[in-house]
């Protein structure tokens, strides 16, 4: 199975597992938490952070925007949105931190109008979020800038998925099964989708997790995923939609730490006898 190369990372089979930080709009407006967000992820040995870039005024109509909804930016949903999108200076901040941190970072973006954005900055990569996954124009919009592309594939049939890849093909292409409730429930998750997807496209496929707890995404590692993404917080009581299926600083460090144990405990399925056990044999084996 080919690997995709995101920056200096590679990803797929034989490479580490390549764990994205996925800040999206945890931040809540407020470039200060965004960088202790970026804080956490370089001290936890994770690869990646991701943020979320939309046109607020393309991706959502003037009806929605104008709905009442009571927020720290205002008294509607349109207030709430223009109030946790980052513009360029923002932007241009995150990509020098993200430098200095050694921390690659990249967007889904949710408009043509945001990848365009976007590339200035040269990201390793773009998400393609489970929200977009029927935009061809979108799609297509994407694969134009020849940047790898990671797509998820919440809330859509296998049809859906099989469609989006004819659109963009497989070069340069990850998959990363995914549900889309927030939290997800444990019996929603269906984890042996990975292998499923692994054998159907020919590509690495990894793991979106919107669940509570780091369990699941454990085993989705085992099962043969190449790319873990978890939103991460600073505190899930804090304000936000996305807070309360977010992992905090002590989740984030322990979903590294323990996926590199398991990769390393996987080992190549072949049976042998290994030194430690030698001894061990010679001492309790009466027969052979």
């Amino acid at each position: 199975m080919p690997q995709v190369k995101i920056g200096n990372s590679f990803v797929g089979d034989g490479a580490p597992c390549y764990v994205v930080g996925e800040i999206g709009i945890n931040h809540n407006g407020d470039l200060g938490i965004a960088r202790r967000l970026i804080d956490v992820t370089a001290v936890a040995g994770a690869h990646a952070v991701k943020f979320q870039k939309r046109t607020v005024d393309v991706v959502y109509s003037a009806e929605e925007l104008s709905r009442p909804r009571e927020n720290p930016f205002g008294a509607t949903n349109g207030d709430l949105k223009r109030g946790l999108e980052f513009g360029l200076d923002q932007y241009r901040s995150i990509d020098r931190y993200c430098k200095e941190k050694g921390v690659a970072w990249f967007a889904s973006c949710w408009d043509e109008a945001s990848v365009d954005f976007m590339e200035q900055f040269n990201p390793p990569a773009y998400k393609i979020a489970s929200a977009s996954l029927t935009d061809d124009n979108l799609l297509k919009h994407h694969r134009r800038t020849g940047r790898p592309l990671i797509v998820s594939t919440g809330m859509s049939t296998l049809d859906q998925v099989d469609h989006a890849v004819s659109v963009l093909g497989t070069d340069n292409l990850v998959i990363l099964h995914t549900t889309s409730a927030y939290p997800a429930k444990t019996a929603d998750l269906n984890l042996k989708m990975i292998p499923a997807l692994r054998e159907r496209f020919g590509v690495p496929v990894g793991y979106s997790g919107h669940e509570v707890g780091l369990a699941a995404s454990f085993a989705a590692v085992a099962l043969g995923a190449c790319m873990v993404e978890r939103h991460i917080t600073l505190d899930r009581a804090m304000w936000g939609t996305d807070q309360a299926a977010s992992v905090e600083p002590q989740g984030l460090m322990k979903l590294v730490r323990d996926i590199r144990v398991i990769e390393e405990s996987l080992g190549d399925g072949v049976k042998k006898v290994t030194s430690d056990e030698v001894p061990i044999m010679k001492k309790l084996r009466r027969v052979g």
